[in-house]
Formats: structure tokens, sequence, C-alpha cells
């Protein structure tokens, strides 16, 4: 086995995963995993650049992650930055500073090569299941983008549009500084006509009604799924290939939509940095399951990390 590390830094999380790959298995055992709100992209849809604030919250996790990475002794990292330093004027200033802390250089990869790491670390243990049905349509939700993946054993075409929680949300619900709480029908409007917008963009490309499983991925869909189980606490194994129903998100997303921050913040399972952002990231994964006829989407905890994680094993 190899001992790899890899970093995924998206416009509003940064997560690491330690782990022994073994390519000729297939298996990849988890040392570490973790994730942390950084919002790195805090108001870059808005101005373009990379805030001070943010990109001193994401170095200080940066370092925190340097000293585990050096405890397990991984003998390969390798380090991928999305949608948030893909935008921004200044993303020189977030390389530098990545590179002073970690000793490698972020790659700020494109779109297309993020759907391919997504579904990498999204299919490869689905593949063998006789239960689920290919081709795949992986969908990524992130906090900037969102990538979407149609393959069976590989893919056949990836493309990735510019909607996410994160950008949702500041276009959508916030005023003067504060989020919409709860949002007016108006603006749920205004970002549901968005992302049907970044839908359509999607299809031009990749066929989404072709795809006969639905596979969906990152902090909005993990944390649907935990509410939808009622779940005590947000609970990885119980979340991981859990299916849901079409008729649980369209609930769901509704219930988020209506409610306040408090009630928000008052679900069990929920993570603090994603109170806000939640109700956006439903509403893209409700529109993306409405558009392709989608009955349930089947949630993945393996993602574009596993993806990464895999490149360098």
């Amino acid at each position: 086995m190899t001992r790899v590390a890899a970093i995924d830094c998206g416009t509003n999380s940064i997560r690491l995963l330690v782990a022994d790959a073994d390519p000729a298995t297939g298996e990849l055992v988890d040392l570490d995993r973790r994730m942390t709100i950084v919002r790195l992209g805090q108001g870059v849809d808005r101005t373009g650049r990379l805030a001070p604030e943010a990109l001193e919250r994401t170095f200080a996790v940066c370092r925190e992650y340097a000293e585990i990475i050096k405890e397990h002794g991984a003998e390969k990292l390798r380090f991928v930055a999305t949608s948030a330093s893909r935008d921004a004027e200044n993303r020189d200033e977030f390389v530098r500073g990545v590179v002073d802390i970690l000793g490698v250089e972020p790659e700020v990869i494109t779109g297309d090569q993020e759907a391919e790491f997504s579904f990498t670390g999204a299919t490869r243990e689905l593949t063998g299941r006789d239960d689920l049905t290919r081709p795949f349509l992986v969908v990524d939700i992130g906090g900037g983008s969102t990538e979407f993946v149609v393959g069976g054993d590989h893919v056949a075409a990836a493309r990735s549009v510019d909607v996410g929680c994160v950008r949702m949300t500041e276009r959508h619900l916030v005023r003067d500084g504060k989020v919409s709480d709860p949002p007016t029908e108006e603006r749920i409007a205004a970002m549901r006509a968005d992302i049907e917008a970044a839908l359509d963009l999607a299809e031009r490309t990749v066929p989404l009604r072709e795809a006969h499983t639905l596979v969906g991925l990152a902090g909005s869909v993990t944390t649907v799924s935990a509410i939808a189980q009622d779940l005590p606490e947000y609970d990885s194994a119980r979340i991981h290939h859990s299916r849901i129903s079409h008729d649980r998100v369209r609930e769901i997303t509704g219930r988020l939509l209506r409610s306040t921050h408090a009630e928000r913040a008052a679900i069990p399972s929920m993570h603090p940095g994603r109170v806000d952002v939640i109700g956006a990231g439903a509403l893209v994964l409700l529109s993306i399951m409405e558009r392709i006829g989608a009955e349930e989407v089947v949630v993945s905890e393996h993602d574009i990390l596993d993806g990464i994680a895999w490149s360098v094993a």
C-alpha cells in the first residue's frame, strides 16, 4: 500500500484525507478524514477577490493539516483548489501561502478535472453493485460550483457550472450583509431561475437525462440525508450510500427555505457552517432531481477527496 494525503480546498470548506491506498485491490483505507468550514469564497462572487480574513482562516487550517500529515508519515500529498481560487484575482497570494505551509503548490484545477475526480471517488466502489444501474450521473454540489459527470466504468461527459450553496446564498439571499430569515418567495424564485439556467448550460454537454442512477456528493447532499433520516447527530456511516426519495428532498427543501436561522441551527445533524447555505444547496439538489426525473438520490461520502487520493496512489 501507499500512504497518501489529499486536500480538497473548496469555496466553503477545506478537507483532508490521509489513507493507505492499494491500487491492485481498489481498497482505500482511511487513517484520518476531516473537514473544516473556512468560507474561502467569502464575497468572491461580488468582489472577485479572496478576502484577507478568509485567507487567514484557510491558512490556519492548512497549518493544522500539515501537522496531521507529518504525524501519519504520508509519502505523497496533492492539494487541489476548486471554484473560489479559480475565480479570484488575487489567487497568487493564496498559492504562496499554501506553498509556505505545506510545501506543495495547490493545483487550481478546471471544472472538468474536478468532475473527473468526483466521479472516480464516488463510483469506484459502486461499479460492482447489482442494485444500481449504469450509467451514473454524479452530482457534486459545492459552495461555488456544481459538477455533473455521466459515465459507467469511465467518464463519458462532464461539466462544471457556477451554481453552489454559497454562491446562490450570497447572490440571492443576502441583503445588507445578512441572510434573509426566511427568504421571500421572490428571492427563492430568482434563485431557482439561476439554477435552471445553469442546468440548461450543463445539458449542452452532459446528457443528464440518460443516466439511470443519480449519485449526490458533498455537504449539502449529505446534510439533507442526515435530516431525512432524523439522525441525532451527523453519522457518516449511516449517510454513506443512503437513499433519499424525491418527495423527501422536496419536503426538506421547502422546510429549510421556510425556516429561520435558529430553527436550522437547532437541527441536530446540522454543521454550524452550513446553517445559512443549506437551503440553497438543497434547492440545487431538488432542481436537479426534477430536471432529470430522478425518483431518488444515492448519497456518497466518497467524492472528489477520494478521487484526489487515488490520483496520487
